[in-house]
């Protein structure tokens, strides 16, 4: 469903050198699965999946979502692809019903279809109480909310959560996991990036950890937990964090 090869991102410094945020990194999202990006701020997470959501453009490498290159058919990707970010903006002068059946109609949706799947919606993810609350009234957790719902709500076949839990309170967080392994038990790709390791563990079927742009570590979490001896993936993180040129040997197959 997502097949990422050598991906690479760079940037100019002040002095006009290219430095990569994202550095050839290589992976694989099933149908069916949720794939976990677990790293720091900085690692190269958002960068990566901006550039499947075509809103940024590799430097090098290839991304094919669904069968469609990400920089040959964007038009095409965004049509196959859901995505929740910390950062999506919300319209002030439109409530959250009106935003959400906007963004329905934009998909094309039919009006009777779409007003049944934003009451589904809405009851889900626990936002009947805030239907006509404008924008610019929101709190962080309710404009997240209407993020959430406004990527679900033309039923995609990708689904991208970044840092998606930020400013929910843990109820509405609770109600997101649920939405996601209902995704997923629904044949759903879903990428699920953050940097708290509980999510990561509780949600991923697979896992890869970046570092400084790169992926040094991937696995499911018991592989990932086995082959570094520890008994959770915060502990696996910090073994990795402090042997990097090690974890990057274990991902090149060269130790064991």
């Amino acid at each position: 469903m997502i097949h990422v090869r050598r991906l690479t991102k760079s940037y100019a410094d002040a002095e006009s050198r290219q430095r990569p945020a994202v550095d050839g990194i290589s992976f694989d999202a099933m149908p069916g699965r949720v794939f976990g990006l677990l790293g720091p701020n900085g690692a190269g997470k958002t960068t990566t999946l901006r550039i499947l959501g075509t809103v940024l453009k590799p430097t090098s490498g290839t991304a094919i979502v669904n069968g469609f290159n990400v920089v040959d058919h964007p038009e095409h990707v965004r049509r196959q692809m859901g995505y929740v970010s910390v950062n999506t903006a919300i319209y002030d002068r439109m409530t959250a019903w009106e935003m959400v059946y906007f963004f329905g109609r934009l998909n094309q949706i039919d009006d009777g279809l779409l007003r049944q799947q934003i009451d589904w919606l809405f009851e889900r993810l626990q936002m009947t109480a805030m239907r006509d609350t404008l924008g610019s009234r929101m709190s962080t957790g309710m404009k997240q909310k209407v993020s959430i719902a406004r990527a679900l709500i033309h039923d995609p076949p990708v689904l991208v959560f970044d840092e998606a839990t930020s400013g929910l309170d843990v109820l509405a967080a609770r109600e997101l996991f649920r939405t996601v392994e209902d995704m997923k038990s629904r044949g759903k790709c879903i990428v699920y990036s953050s940097h708290i390791m509980s999510e990561v563990e509780r949600l991923c079927d697979r896992v890869a950890i970046m570092l400084g742009g790169r992926v040094v570590a991937q696995g499911t979490v018991p592989e990932l937990l086995e082959t570094w001896g520890q008994r959770n993936l915060e502990d696996v993180f910090y073994a990795i964090a402090d042997q990097p040129e090690l974890a990057r040997e274990i991902a090149c197959g060269g130790v064991r």
